[in-house]
């Protein structure tokens, strides 16, 4: 691992231009992928193996059979004999290219937690055949090359000039310059990330507001987020350029509409409208261009549209993007339950987003959204087992919904295929002499605090309680090694364990509880201090923030009291009122129909319903259930719904008001 890491940032230096400074990167800085190795068998390591032995071969076996890779082959056939040429299928999207792209961005990612020389192998076999297709100049875009007298129908007679409209040229650029980036942080290889420099250097010199150059910005962005990330792995400043070259003439162009946030420039921006995933990923390089260049246009233009979302646009589950009218977001308090499309894509772009702006601003609120997309909205896409996907996640269901192996318009099963395996990336980070701790998850990491070594374990059951108390969730923190003497142990407590379900008014909690935690310190099993949340050690950025000299042995044992807690949404929200739902630490809960369950049209509950924990076992995965007392309601977590047949399901329950409290009753017709 040493060694493999020791060589990586050898590689980097390499990257940077003769000449060049180390790029500047965020106040906060994330540990990466690599440098933390998830505990196989655990909650999340279930979902890493799933994805090892599932989702990435499955991806790649829809790439060869839809013709994903023909599509490469073809552009490369007409390149070495210009009279072939080769009709676009119908029924295929300019964005195809991607799916490879992402499918291999998860695949490095896997091959950090799980070396394997043959999937390597195949890698490598993928690229050679996607290096095939690149222009002599760098340009890369099957869509054209496999007939550029007829190119596909979106994308315009020559280049980038139905880019505004869809031709998608700049959106596979950014997702090729990600997974070529993940690629080369995994093996240490070159082989994709010079690929991708070179349709970036193209991109860099063809598209830009000079004269000679198409002044168009992305119809889709993502190659904000994608140039951000290039910038910091090579150095080379033209590449933040052009990312925020892309922000700060979209609504300057030709096109000017909200579908794709080109209403009016970013920077007067406070309010989140259009096709979600677009304006997820577009946030998500605003924060990037904000946090890298420090302009505070983009600072307050994103804080804006944050809180914008937080506080008026954000489901319960975390999704985002209520209608399917444009995949896009609806009015303020706009969030309709059966409807509602929370497209997996626009899930993973909230992670984004908030993982952003928390490196930007160090605030624990952002985790508290990442946190809750990460375990509802975005889990929900991917079954258990891996191999099936939705595409929208819906918070009430009549039946009509089943995951599917694959769509025509794959975007949400190679993203979710990019996006599981990444997850180690977003466990810490650091800044001068602090250490975060922003996601509870059994693991062990190697990282520097103030440039000196310290590896850390962490073990826990969360989300789940103690196997003997299923209301108390611990989480033990270990230092292995510490080289870095005193520095601060940053832990995010949680909103929900702060009685604040998402940091604005939109939900609260109603069933007059109280949360808490405990926090115990201590060397050998010798206590050595003890932090109640009775003590309001939180301190404005919402850590606990331990500082001290730490030595090897020492353990921090943290216990979030985890009870099941009932919902209720601001009055604003239309389709909620008279509605509470029900959710246990990070977890939202849903009844859904089964042969153990009341018909879930009947179900209410009240904010004083009492719950008991049970287990089951759902697609093969131990599933911690709610079960009111006295009644036939179980719930089950929202990220497990529909997989043992398509039925009925609701997360938010009418309220049974003026009933007797205990438990959840029938209501009567």
């Amino acid at each position: 691992m040493k060694s493999l890491l020791t060589s990586i940032a050898a590689l980097t230096c390499c990257l940077l231009p003769a000449g060049s400074q180390t790029p500047k990167g965020y106040p906060i800085t994330p540990v990466p992928f690599t440098s933390v190795k998830v505990v196989p068998g655990t909650f999340w390591g279930q979902r890493l193996e799933a994805s090892r032995k599932v989702t990435v071969p499955l991806a790649f076996s829809k790439c060869e059979e839809t013709g994903r890779y023909t599509n490469f082959s073809n552009a490369a056939e007409h390149l070495q004999n210009p009279s072939r040429v080769f009709d676009i299928k119908e029924g295929t999207f300019p964005f195809d290219d991607t799916d490879p792209y992402k499918t291999i961005e998860g695949a490095s990612y896997i091959l950090q937690t799980y070396p394997d020389k043959a999937l390597e192998a195949y890698i490598d076999s993928v690229l050679d055949v996607i290096a095939s297709a690149q222009e002599p100049d760098g340009y890369l875009f099957t869509g054209r090359t496999q007939n550029p007298e007829h190119p596909h129908g979106w994308a315009g007679p020559k280049r980038w000039s139905a880019e505004e409209q869809g031709s998608h040229e700049l959106y596979n650029l950014g997702h090729m310059v990600e997974a070529a980036i993940a690629h080369f942080q995994a093996t240490g290889s070159r082989k994709f990330l010079d690929i991708a420099i070179r349709y970036a250097d193209l991109v860099c010199k063809e598209v830009g507001p000079n004269p000679g150059q198409a002044c168009v910005v992305p119809g889709h962005q993502i190659a904000e987020m994608a140039l951000a990330k290039l910038y910091l792995a090579t150095g080379d400043r033209k590449y933040l350029d052009e990312a925020k070259f892309f922000l700060d003439y979209r609504g300057k162009t030709t096109i000017k509409h909200e579908y794709s946030q080109a209403h009016k420039p970013v920077v007067e921006q406070d309010e989140a409208v259009g096709h979600a995933v677009r304006a997820a990923y577009m946030y998500a390089g605003m924060a990037d261009v904000a946090a890298l260049t420090g302009d505070q246009a983009y600072v307050k233009a994103v804080d804006a549209i944050w809180d914008n979302i937080v506080s008026k646009k954000l489901y319960i589950t975390g999704g985002i993007g209520a209608t399917a009218n444009g995949e896009a977001f609806a009015g303020n308090y706009e969030l309709p339950n059966m409807s509602a499309y929370c497209e997996t894509c626009a899930a993973i772009g909230n992670v984004y987003v908030n993982h952003r702006l928390f490196l930007l601003h160090g605030a624990s609120k952002y985790y508290d959204v990442l946190e809750r997309t990460l375990y509802n909205g975005l889990l929900s896409g991917v079954s258990l087992e891996g191999n099936g996907f939705f595409y929208p996640n819906p918070l009430e269901s009549a039946g009509g919904y089943e995951r599917k192996p694959w769509f025509g318009c794959a975007c949400c099963p190679s993203n979710i295929c990019r996006f599981i395996p990444s997850l180690p990336g977003y466990v810490y980070a650091v800044k001068d002499r602090s250490l975060y701790v922003n996601l509870f998850l059994s693991n062990s990491a190697e990282l520097k605090v103030g440039g000196k070594d310290v590896r850390l374990s962490q073990t826990t059951n969360y989300p789940w309680g103690r196997a003997d108390n299923p209301f108390c969730s611990d989480i033990t923190l270990r230092i292995d090694k510490n080289r870095a003497g005193r520095f601060a142990m940053k832990i995010r407590i949680p909103g929900w364990a702060k009685d604040r379900p998402v940091p604005s008014d939109l939900y609260q909690y109603v069933d007059g509880k109280q949360s808490g935690y405990s926090v115990v310190i201590k060397n050998k099993g010798k206590q050595i201090m003890t932090i109640l949340s009775s003590d309001n050690p939180i301190g404005e950025d919402g850590y606990l923030t331990i500082d001290r000299k730490w030595k090897t042995g020492d353990e921090v044992d943290v216990n979030f009291w985890m009870e099941p807690r009932v919902v209720r949404a601001n009055d604003k929200v239309e389709a909620d009122r008279g509605m509470l739902c029900v959710e246990c630490g990070p977890l939202v809960y849903c009844a859904e129909h089964s042969a153990g369950n009341m018909n879930v049209e009947e179900a209410c509950v009240s904010p004083h319903t009492k719950f008991s924990f049970g287990r089951t076992e759902i697609a093969g995965t131990p599933v911690a259930t709610l079960i009111a007392e006295d009644q036939p309601l179980t719930l089950i977590p929202y990220y497990a719904w529909c997989h043992r047949g398509a039925g009925r399901m609701r997360v938010w329950l009418p309220e049974a008001e003026g009933r007797t409290p205990g438990g959840a009753q029938s209501l009567t017709k």
